[in-house]
């Protein structure tokens, strides 16, 4: 049983390993051209890095990675291009700018309003209720002991 898991276990990662003839030549930059992959999202798959999506834009995606780093290009200048290419959207993890600033504080500041909101009504205390003059006093008690027809 060990020996068929340890078989299976084999065969994924080999299935799992990216084609040799893709890799760029220099171990450097290949490493570099993967930490790359980890950081930009799959279009198509929408929640996985390229470096883990099977989608044919993914593959293309890498190539072109691969093709920039060989270049020369810096890590964000490959950022760059991808972001005017397909919009900040493409990074896993989004630069902080203005949208992505409103994207974060507006949930915060809702929340901050609805706890303001609850605190200035527990701090308003009740208009305290006039005394009853004894006319009132007197009609009251009449009409609670009036008997019922």
């Amino acid at each position: 049983m060990k020996r068929a898991l340890a078989i299976l276990a084999a065969l994924f990662c080999i299935a799992a390993a990216p084609d040799p003839a893709d890799m760029l030549k220099d171990p450097g930059q290949e490493a570099r051209a993967r930490t790359l992959f980890h950081q930009v999202r799959c279009v198509v798959c929408q929640n996985e890095s390229i470096d883990d999506s099977e989608a044919e834009l993914a593959h293309d995606l890498r190539q072109l990675i691969r093709g920039q780093v060989a270049a020369g290009k810096t890590d964000a200048e490959i950022q760059s291009f991808l972001i005017s290419k397909y919009g900040d959207f493409i990074l896993l993890k989004p630069r902080f700018n203005v949208m992505t600033a409103v994207i974060w504080v507006v949930p915060f500041a809702i929340v901050a309003a609805g706890v303001g909101v609850l605190i200035m009504r527990r701090r308003r205390s009740p208009e305290p209720t006039a005394e009853l003059s004894a006319d009132e006093e007197e009609r009251l008690k009449s009409l609670v002991d009036r008997p019922e027809i």
